[in-house]
């Protein structure tokens, strides 16, 4: 954004001086506000708390909205589909696939393209509709983080958007870190990188990181 002034409004340093004011202006240049991170406390960063935030889906309230770096798309589970009233005739078919972490490919339901707001700005964000359950109602992704020209933050809890030229930041959704045991677990748990290990046994009972059973099975890793 670019202002200009004729010349004519500003005042010359001293009464002697004399200047040229033929075919001058003066502009005054406003570029996009910058953002800088601040360097958290100790207590504030050794955590493991994915990020939530809250929104709405074309006005309806909506919470346990996962920020994702990690995923490419925007992902919908169909229960929360269908609380927002939407049927299968609302789905858009489409030939995409997605794979697990274990590599296994499966369908997807069909995509809808929704008005998301988040803080005070509202995009056209598009879903793809899954059968499958999470630990979320929404996951945004790259495609959602990038068109929404936004930067979030796991570690800082918060999600950094510009809103034209200015900066918006949205903090994230505590009430989810009350609600959910595990979000409370994670939130407990300090972080295991960052250290030089010294010993030939990682104990994450020291961690408080919860131990992960094997599908199938009654034994615990």
């Amino acid at each position: 954004m670019v202002f200009m002034l004729p010349m004519e409004f500003l005042a010359p340093s001293s009464d002697d001086e004399e200047l040229d004011f033929s075919d001058q202006i003066s502009q005054l240049a406003l570029d996009p506000m910058t953002v800088i991170f601040e360097k958290p406390a100790d207590n504030k960063r050794q955590h493991l708390k994915a990020l939530f935030v809250k929104g709405r889906v074309d006005g309806q309230l909506m919470t346990k909205i996962l920020v994702d770096g990690g995923a490419a798309i925007n992902i919908m589970p169909y229960a929360v589909y269908r609380k927002l009233g939407k049927g299968d005739q609302d789905l858009t078919k489409t030939d995409m696939m997605l794979k697990d972490f274990e590599g296994n490919v499966s369908p997807v339901k069909g995509a809808i393209c929704v008005e998301l707001t988040i803080g005070s700005k509202t995009l056209p964000t598009t879903f793809f509709v899954i059968s499958g359950k999470g630990a979320y109602n929404l996951l945004l992704g790259r495609d959602w983080i990038h068109a929404n020209c936004c930067i979030p933050s796991t570690m800082n809890q918060c999600l950094v958007q510009w809103v034209g030229d200015k900066i918006e930041i949205v903090p994230g959704d505590s009430s989810y870190v009350i609600a959910s045991a595990e979000a409370d677990t994670y939130g407990r748990t300090r972080c295991i990188s960052g250290e030089i290990w010294e010993k030939d046994f990682l104990k994450v009972a020291d961690y408080e990181i919860p131990p992960i059973q094997a599908v199938g099975s009654d034994k615990e890793f």
